[in-house]
């Protein structure tokens, strides 16, 4: 009798071991690969924002000069802005999204946690649908409870996107405010301040650097459209943010809200 038990357990033991190593491969084939990609694209000086969403007035949690080798763990279309979950190589805490137009080659596998400002103003599908019911299928109250406690927190991530973003209280004409910026050739970017004064449809930004002085930027329509600096004046666009550059030094970030003042 004592055999018995032994040989059969032994016999469970061992089919159950060949099934768990039967479907490690087939696990491990869906883990898709990591591809290392590299930062380009940027204008002389400048740096890529890593950002905590994909999304352009994402906090910025790391900025990276051209060259740098990061793990590309997929990219996501985010309201027609390609955006990429990326890792720096050996440090994977830092981590964050940055546009796909600046990393060569890019990863085209799609990431599942690109929640953000962008995705966060779209409507829900209808509650039967957000319940995973049908109208003759009442859910369970587990599966009640974990579509409201989502929905809470979608709403409550929008609300503070909102008010960062200046989305649901924009500045009134004239008042001040702050945004990224940086003044000489190496600099991280900082804080400054600033005032919008709006003339019919144009806008005068009035940026005043933290070590003193000040630099004018004006807007014609809503884009930049110079400053009062002889240096050469140009800018990109990322979504609603304005990334500017003032001769070979001098950096801005001002977003649509901040200049129009809606």
């Amino acid at each position: 009798m004592r055999r018995t038990i032994t040989f059969r357990t032994t016999l469970h033991t061992l089919i159950a071991a060949s099934l768990m190593l039967t479907a490690l491969p087939a696990e491990a084939e869906e883990a898709p690969a990591a591809i290392v990609s590299i930062v380009t694209g940027l204008a002389p000086g400048d740096l890529l924002n890593v950002r905590a969403t994909a999304s352009a007035i994402g906090k910025v949690e790391a900025r990276l000069p051209g060259g740098t080798s990061v793990k590309n763990l997929g990219c996501n279309d985010i309201n027609g802005h390609p955006w990429c979950k990326v890792e720096e190589i050996g440090n994977p805490q830092m981590s964050g999204w940055a546009p796909a137009r600046y990393l060569e080659p890019i990863n085209p596998q799609p990431v599942g946690d690109a929640e953000g400002p962008a995705n966060a103003d779209q409507p829900p599908p209808d509650l039967t649908a957000r319940l995973g019911g049908t109208e003759t299928t009442l859910p369970s109250a587990d599966a009640i409870g974990r579509t409201a406690i989502e929905d809470a927190y979608r709403l409550a991530l929008a609300a503070t996107a909102n008010r960062s973003s200046g989305e649901t209280d924009g500045p009134a004409p004239g008042a001040a405010g702050e945004i990224p910026c940086a003044r000489y050739v190496g600099q991280p970017m900082g804080r400054c301040q600033t005032s919008v004064v709006h003339t019919g449809g144009d806008s005068a930004v009035t940026v005043t650097w933290p070590d003193g002085g000040t630099r004018v930027i004006s807007f014609s329509a809503g884009l930049p459209a110079g400053s009062d600096a002889p240096g050469e004046f140009r800018f990109t666009r990322e979504g609603s943010l304005n990334m500017i550059r003032v001769g070979v030094s001098e950096r801005f970030e001002i977003t649509d809200a901040q200049v129009l003042g809606e």
